[in-house]
This record gives structure tokens, C-alpha cells and sequence, in this order.
């Protein structure tokens, strides 16, 4: 199933539905989609008005910018689940003999780890959003300041509860080399995205007194 084709109220039918996947690592993915789909509507909303002609030029990047970004969340969105769906295949393999044991095993650890790190993108481009939306704060037209404010959260989101999965995709790996790499970047990404947001909303915050 191609998760982004469906409209929204199919959408969310699959994620209620009793099924694991669509979960939380695709929600996550969209809500990264939808920061950045606002950051993109304020882009628009500042350019070709005479208010904002000096930072026309770093507006039309931004913009430029989220609109690549937000393909690539809408892709993670998919990229999600068939991780999640990789992972229940090695689950599935047969493992009656040392040998299977084996391949099961390797095969799982393989599967477990690149179902690690598709979250871990969404992150990072989470993080990217809210980096972006912050330096668009004071230069975006001030009519859309509401919708700068939830495209930061939307980006949090995205953020947090993509990093959720990295961690608990990271307690199934056998390597403690490679789940402790991964927890130690969930941890640098959480602090910077909370860093920003802080900083972000107390700008916000005075804006809108």
C-alpha cells in the first residue's frame, strides 16, 4: 500500500486500524511534512510584497528548501512502514536448525537496525524545519506568526516521536555498539531540537504580545 496516495481520512482509518504499521514512525514522518508544508505557505505569504523585498531572495531558498524537504518526509512516511514490515519478515524466517537460527538472527539484526535509522532521518530533517522556521520568524510576514507557531510544534512532533522509534528499535539490536551510536544521536538530536524550540517560542511569544 502507498500510504501517501491515500487522502486523509484514509490516512488515519489505516493508522486507527489494528494493524502495528502504519504507526507511530509514519505519523511522525507526516507531521514533519506538515511543518514544513507551513513553513512553505508563510514563504509564499512574504514573497513578491514590497514590506519584505529586502530577504526576497532568502525566502525564495527557504521556500525551495521546505518544499524538498517536505518530499522527503512524505517519502519516510512509506519508507516507515516497509521498515516495520522488514522487520517482521526476518521475525517470520524459520529458525529449526542452528543454520536458520543463524541467517534469522543476522537477518533480524540487519532488519532491526536500517528500521533504526529511517527514523532517525525523519529526525534530522525535523530538526532541519525547526532550525529553518526559527530564522523565518523575523523575516516572514507577521499576519502568519499563528502559523509559524505550529509549524514549529508539528516539526517537534516529528521529532520526538521519530526518535521514540529510533530507541526502541535500538533495544533490539544485539550490537551494543550500534544501539548505544543510536541512543547517544537520539539524545544530541532531542537537546538540539529542544534548544531551538525554546529560543523559538520565547521569540514567537513576544511577537504576539
Amino acid at each position: 500500500m502507498n500510504l501517501i496516495s491515500l487522502n486523509l481520512k484514509d490516512f488515519t482509518t489505516e493508522v486507527a486500524s489494528s494493524s502495528p504499521a502504519p504507526g507511530g514512525g509514519s505519523v511522525a514522518a507526516y507531521a514533519g511534512a506538515q511543518g514544513f508544508a507551513l513553513i512553505s505557505m508563510v514563504c509564499r505569504l512574504t514573497l513578491g510584497r514590497e514590506k519584505f523585498k529586502q530577504v526576497e531572495t532568502e525566502v525564495k531558498n527557504l521556500l525551495e528548501m521546505s518544499e524538498h524537504k517536505q518530499e522527503q518526509l512524505l517519502t519516510l512516511v512509506d519508507r516507515d512502514t516497509k521498515g516495520f514490515q522488514s522487520v517482521m519478515d526476518a521475525l517470520s524466517m524459520p529458525k529449526q536448525t542452528d543454520d536458520e537460527k543463524g541467517l534469522r538472527r543476522n537477518a533480524l539484526e540487519k532488519a532491526t537496525l536500517q528500521a533504526a535509522e529511517i527514523p532517525l532521518e525523519t529526525a534530522d530533517l525535523c530538526l532541519q524545519g525547526l532550525q529553518m522556521v526559527s530564522g523565518l520568524l523575523n523575516k516572514g510576514n507577521s499576519n502568519a506568526l499563528s502559523d509559524m507557531g505550529v509549524a514549529s510544534l508539528m516539526l517537534k512532533a516529528g521529532l520526538e516521536g521519530a526518535l521514540y522509534n529510533v530507541r526502541i528499535n535500538a533495544l533490539g539490536l544485539k550490537s551494543l555498539e550500534n544501539k548505544q551510536a543510536l541512543l547517544d544521536k537520539c539524545d544530541l538530536l532531542n537537546q538540539q531540537g529542544e534548544t531551538i524550540l525554546q529560543g523559538f517560542r520565547h521569540d514567537i511569544l513576544s511577537l504576539l504580545r
